[in-house]
């Protein structure tokens, strides 16, 4: 027994449409995998629900960037203005000093120093005003 055509149209009940989303991002995303696989191409897959939530699929052994190089190269045609370059700058920009931040947090709860006398300096400074600090609050 096959299964019966249906109408393509938006789903109005919400949780049936959140199920249908479920089902059919997971089989698209496999037939995408597949034909990398099978015809040893490189796919590309992105999904934006309407909850705004972002889903994205490369094929193996690639990654979106890279296939977005590849697609400036063979087609002269850029998918991302100049606007957006310096804002994936600025990204990189922030998450490298996301992560100094982090190290520098690691270290301030003594965590991984494994640093000379000269690093230790200004840690041993801001523990010291801080503590300067909480105090004068404690007092008032």
């Amino acid at each position: 027994m096959g299964r019966g055509k249906i109408e393509i149209k938006k789903i109005e009940n919400t949780s049936n449409r959140a199920v249908t989303y479920a089902k059919r991002k997971a089989g698209i995303f496999k037939k995408a995998k597949e034909i990398a696989i099978l015809c040893d191409v490189k796919v590309s897959l992105i999904i934006v629900s309407g909850s705004g939530k972002m889903d994205a699929m490369c094929s193996p052994d690639n990654s979106l960037s890279t296939i977005c190089e590849e697609y400036h190269k063979h087609s002269k045609e850029k998918l991302w203005p100049a606007k957006h370059e310096n804002l994936h700058n600025e990204i990189e920009m922030v998450k490298k000093e996301n992560e100094n931040m982090v190290i520098e947090l690691r270290h301030l709860n003594g965590q991984d120093i494994n640093l000379n006398h000269y690093e230790l300096i200004p840690i041993e400074e801001a523990l010291e005003n801080g503590l300067i600090s909480v105090r004068a609050r404690k007092a008032s």
